[in-house]
């Protein structure tokens, strides 16, 4: 084998592993998306039941 050969296979080699770091961190972004989708998700959650709460409150005092 020859430094030319060696030399391919390194450059394959790092290619790939640049490649397998890429998908990496675009699966860490998707799970970062989903968590920020989720904590969002909780905060309208939290927010309508704050208003389902002062509601019935307002309700309660007007009768």
């Amino acid at each position: 084998m020859g430094i030319a050969d060696q030399f391919k296979d390194k450059a394959k080699d790092l290619a790939g592993q640049a490649q397998d770091q890429a998908q990496d961190r675009q699966r860490q972004g998707q799970g970062r998306d989903r968590a920020k989708d989720a904590g969002q998700q909780g905060r309208d959650r939290a927010k309508d039941a704050a208003q389902r709460a002062q509601d019935e409150a307002g309700e309660r005092f007007d009768r």
